[in-house]
C-alpha cells in the first residue's frame, strides 16, 4: 500500500503511482484509436450511417454506474472488514502482552519474552498466510528453535502459534503463576485472536461471485468500445476526449474494485500489513521494556506490503 500524506488538489492530478492509470493506459489507447476512426468514418462514409446517437448510451450508462456502485461498494466493505480484523488484532495482542506482563506471579521474565516474542511472530505468520508468502525469515527470529521447528511443518502457522500461546498459558497455570480468574481473561484474548484468525481467512477464501464480475466487466468494455460511434455526431473532433473521460472514469473504478477485493494483497491499495506488523512490534517492544528484548529486523528479501511516498 502507497501511504503518503494529504496532497495539494493541483498534485493530486498529476499523481502516478497508487493510481489505476498506469494499467489503464493501453486500453484507454484502444478507446483513443476508436475515436479517431469514428470520426473518419463519420467525415469520409456519409452514406454509411454509423452514428449510434446518445439515447441508447446515457439509458445504458445510468445502468452500468448502478451496477459498478454495488462492486465498489461491496469490494469496499470487504477492504474495511480487513482493517478492522487487523485492528482487532493489534488490540487484542496488545492486551495479551500486558496480561502476560501483569498477572503472572512469581513472573518468568525469559518465559514472558518468548510469549510476548511469539505474539508478533503471529501476527507475521498470518501476514504470509493471506499473501501466501514464506514466513521463515520473519518467524526464525522470533520464535523459540523448538516451536520454529513445529511451526515451519505446518500448514496454518498462526493457528499452531496460537496453539502455543494456549499451552504457554496453561502452563503458566499448572505452576500457580496464574489463578483460574486470570487464565479465562487472558483465554477470552485468544479465543479473539482465533476469531481474527478465521475472518482474515473467511475474506481471502471466499471472493465476490464470479458471475457479477464478467457482467461488469465485458458491459464495461462493450459500452466504452461502442461509445465514441454515440458521441461522434455530437461532439465531432472532441469526441476522443469525451470517450477517453467516460472510459476512464468507469475502467478505473472496475480496476479499483478489482484491487481492494483482496485486501490483504500486494496491490497498491491493499492494506499495509507490513506496517501493522512493525506497529505492533514497537508497541511490545516499549510495553516489556527490557534490554533483553529485542526487535527482530524485517529481512531485506521481505515483500513490501507498503510504500512510503
Amino acid at each position: 500500500m502507497i501511504i503518503r500524506p494529504k496532497l495539494h488538489w493541483f498534485r493530486m492530478l498529476f499523481v502516478w503511482r497508487g493510481s489505476v492509470l498506469p494499467q489503464l493506459l493501453p486500453r484507454l489507447a484502444l478507446i483513443f484509436a476508436l475515436s479517431v476512426a469514428a470520426i473518419f468514418m463519420h467525415d469520409h462514409m456519409r452514406h454509411y450511417p454509423i452514428g449510434l446517437g446518445t439515447p441508447p448510451f446515457a439509458l445504458v450508462g445510468i445502468a452500468l454506474a448502478v451496477f459498478l456502485g454495488f462492486r465498489n461498494s461491496a469490494s469496499y466493505d470487504r477492504w474495511w472488514e480487513g482493517r478492522k480484523l487487523w485492528g482487532s488484532l493489534v488490540i487484542t495482542a496488545r492486551s495479551l502482552a500486558r496480561q502476560a506482563l501483569s498477572m503472572p506471579h512469581p513472573r518468568d521474565a525469559a518465559g514472558t519474552r518468548q510469549f510476548i516474542a511469539a505474539i508478533g511472530a503471529l501476527a507475521h505468520a498470518l501476514r504470509h498466510q493471506l499473501r501466501g508468502t514464506d514466513a521463515s525469515a520473519d518467524l526464525a527470529p522470533r520464535l523459540p528453535p523448538e516451536l520454529n521447528a513445529r511451526v515451519a511443518a505446518a500448514r496454518y502457522k498462526p493457528a499452531l502459534i496460537l496453539l502455543w500461546l494456549g499451552e504457554w498459558v496453561a502452563g503458566r497455570k499448572r505452576e500457580g503463576a496464574l489463578d483460574g480468574y486470570a487464565m479465562l481473561a487472558i483465554d477470552e484474548n485468544l479465543n479473539a485472536l482465533s476469531s481474527v484468525i478465521g475472518g482474515c481467512e473467511r475474506l481471502t477464501s471466499t471472493p465476490l461471485p464470479f458471475s457479477y464480475s464478467v457482467m461488469i466487466h465485458r458491459t464495461i468494455y462493450l459500452f466504452c468500445v461502442l461509445l465514441p460511434f454515440g458521441l461522434v455526431d455530437g461532439a465531432g473532433l472532441l469526441t476522443p476526449l469525451f470517450a477517453l473521460l467516460v472510459a476512464y472514469a468507469f475502467m478505473a473504478l472496475e480496476a479499483i474494485a478489482a484491487q481492494i477485493e483482496d485486501p490483504f494483497g500486494l496491490e497498491e491499495n491493499d492494506l499495509a500489513l507490513n506496517a501493522m506488523c512493525d506497529t505492533l512490534e514497537a508497541a511490545l517492544h516499549d510495553m516489556v521494556a527490557d534490554p533483553a528484548f529485542e526487535r527482530a529486523p524485517a529481512p531485506p528479501s521481505a515483500a513490501p506490503g507498503y510504500i512510503l511516498d
